[in-house]
């Protein structure tokens, strides 16, 4: 078994730009990294947008890019894996939902609940569309929307704006009708305050409310009262949706944290307040929105089985896993799939990152100690694989200050550098790559604003074995997902079935 360490630099991207002011990457001494390019196989990987699970051209992150890494596959994001099912309309391919809807045409009676707008933090209005459009489609009998005004996640006057789209689909379609209309301080708290809950359970159930013929005079009137989106009292749009026994509902939210208390309310007995119980509720959800909850979901928690970590421990190979304080959990946590639990055979190593205000004032951070603590761990010759993380590019890139991201770029390269000699020695291969980019960006567009969030250029990946190389039509799809498969693949272990990554090992 071929021995591995594996570098994870935080915030080390290829800015696409060679005459790009402000590349503290390109601009700083990099002796090592320098070296590894020209010497060795070295790629290029996508390490933002769908390429990581993210929406369309979305800035990578350090927790989307370890989980990555460490899976061996895109991880999509829940709001990735809906908007795509929308677009492919293959939604009613998921199971609980076809039998959601099969059970909604028996009665002839659906319950659409949620957040009713474009904020993309907990649900999306397109979604809402879509169920609307299927429903109709097919042959659901009656379809009722309780509409959740947002206002924090949108402007806090908006939802006037939103129910005029809702109301333009349902014409459109000749069907479904508003019956509730909630603020999200009533019908998503999250702190158990059953008080507000009850306000919106006794709508939904009950018709407890103000009764409107017209929804968007009535919260015009509302505004002139401060009562914006998010405070909004319930509203009766129509008395004929009210939710009673027996009937379906598909709560359209894809975030959990908020919509936990009111599904609870709905379906879980006893009621946490006194009210009136419903029984026999069908009740499905977007995304899973609490491991013990009875409830079916339309998009399942995705299978994180045999993340590298995991498969490694399957396969008898001790692994160590390294960082400073900052970015311990992304080598843990993350790295291992979401996780908490520490293999059987996975040590854990973390250094105390520097106590100062803010790290452009050591832009060092623990890099050396970093690099110092893996070095020891080569040196046993106990671990077959060991990965660690550097802190300072991303984090000294979030800071803004240009000259303590080259420095923390150069220590960053001198702890690459001790640690490739402690490989050399002890037979060991060093990957390295990034899980996206920062420090090769900090200056705006107009070369004066510094410029500190991440970036959505592509990272590197190096081996540093001249046995084999990287594949020649590796083409631009390859990605964060391939380092596991490349690493075991490397390592002559099998790659598990669920890593959809692929090893780039050209062995021809």
């Amino acid at each position: 078994m071929e021995k591995t360490c594996l570098i994870v630099i935080d915030g080390w991207g290829i800015n696409v730009d060679e005459n790009a002011k402000g590349d503290a990457i390109k601009n700083a001494k990099t002796p090592v990294m320098d070296k590894f390019e020209r010497e060795y196989p070295f790629v290029k990987l996508a390490a933002h947008g769908l390429s990581v699970g993210l929406p369309d051209g979305l800035m990578g992150n350090s927790e989307v890019g370890h989980l990555n890494i460490g899976a061996g596959r895109i991880v999509f994001q829940d709001i990735v894996r809906i908007d795509e099912a929308v677009k492919k309309n293959v939604m009613l391919k998921q199971p609980d939902l076809l039998e959601a809807f099969e059970q909604a045409k028996k009665d002839g009676r659906l319950h659409l609940l949620g957040l009713v707008s474009d904020g993309g933090v907990h649900s999306h209005i397109l979604h809402l569309f879509h169920l609307i459009k299927l429903a109709k489609e097919f042959g659901i009998k009656k379809t009722f929307i309780h509409f959740f005004g947002d206002g924090r996640d949108t402007a806090p006057r908006s939802a006037i704006e939103y129910l005029k789209q809702l109301k333009s689909k349902l014409q459109e379609l000749n069907y479904g009708s508003v019956a509730t209309v909630i603020g999200r301080y009533y019908v998503m708290d999250r702190d158990k305050r059953w008080e507000r809950i009850k306000i919106a359970y006794d709508a939904l159930v009950s018709g407890v409310g103000e009764e409107s013929i017209d929804l968007e005079k009535t919260i015009q009137e509302r505004y002139s009262k401060d009562e914006t989106d998010e405070f909004l009292k319930p509203i009766i749009g129509d008395k004929e949706g009210i939710i009673k026994d027996g009937e379906t509902i598909i709560c359209f939210n894809y975030r959990s944290d908020r919509m936990r208390e009111i599904s609870q309310a709905l379906g879980i007995s006893p009621l946490p307040f006194d009210s009136k119980p419903l029984k026999n509720l069908n009740i499905v959800t977007m995304t899973r929105y609490k491991a013990d909850f009875p409830f079916k979901n339309i998009f399942p928690v995705q299978s994180m089985d045999n993340v590298l970590a995991e498969w490694l421990d399957k396969k008898n190979v001790p692994q160590c896993h390294i960082a400073e304080t900052e970015k311990y959990a992304h080598v843990t946590f993350f790295f291992n799939g979401g996780t908490e639990t520490k293999f059987k055979l996975e040590d854990r190593d973390m250094i105390d990152s520097p106590k100062v205000a803010t790290y452009d004032l050591k832009p060092e951070m623990s890099a050396i100690p970093v690099a110092e603590k893996v070095a020891s761990r080569i040196g046993e010759e106990t671990h077959p694989f060991i990965m660690c993380n550097f802190a300072p590019p991303d984090m000294v890139g979030h800071t803004g200050v240009y000259d303590a991201a080259v420095h923390a770029i150069e220590a960053t390269d001198k702890a690459i550098g001790i640690i490739y000699d402690a490989c050399v020695k002890h037979n060991y291969t060093l990957f390295v790559t990034a899980d996206h980019g920062n420090a090769e960006k900090m200056l705006a567009e107009d070369g004066i604003t510094p410029h500190t969030a991440h970036t959505c250029n592509k990272v590197p990946f190096v081996m540093t074995s001249k046995k084999v190389k990287f594949q020649k039509d590796e083409g631009s799809d390859v990605g964060l997902c391939d380092v596991a498969p490349t690493i075991l693949d490397f390592m002559g272990i099998e790659i598990p079935k669920e890593m959809s990554g692929r090893s780039l090992l050209d062995k021809n």
